[in-house]
């Protein structure tokens, strides 16, 4: 077992949702290889940015229309120049690099993972 465990109760705190990457920039003044995203998680929550080390495996034009999941109730966080306001999530490869969590099939931006 990884972690310890939790209720059901403490995940429902963790609010994920599914949000479209409406824009990639490239982010030089981070500290590790990182894209600004800009990502717009339906009209609930809204468009938000993200900073993201996914420099291995994406390139910024192919993250513009791809869906992602994200913890959208972080508090936002100063990256260098960037606010970050939300998290996208992935898994490591072999290497230790950022594979994004998305979906195999279109969904409606802003809806919450359950």
């Amino acid at each position: 077992m990884g972690s310890a465990p939790i209720t059901f109760d403490d995940f429902e705190k963790v609010d994920i949702r599914l949000g479209t990457v409406t824009k990639a920039e490239p982010f030089p003044e981070a500290r590790k290889p990182a894209y600004k995203l800009t990502i717009d998680f339906g009209p609930l929550i809204g468009v938000k940015r993200s900073s993201a080390q996914v420099t291995k495996h994406y390139a910024l034009d192919e993250l513009v229309g791809r869906q992602v999941a994200a913890v959208v109730n972080f508090p936002p966080r100063q990256i260098g120049p960037v606010m970050s306001e939300v998290l996208c999530l992935g898994f490591p490869d072999a290497d230790g690099e950022v594979v994004l969590l998305g979906v195999d099939r279109p969904a409606p931006d802003g809806g919450k993972l359950f």
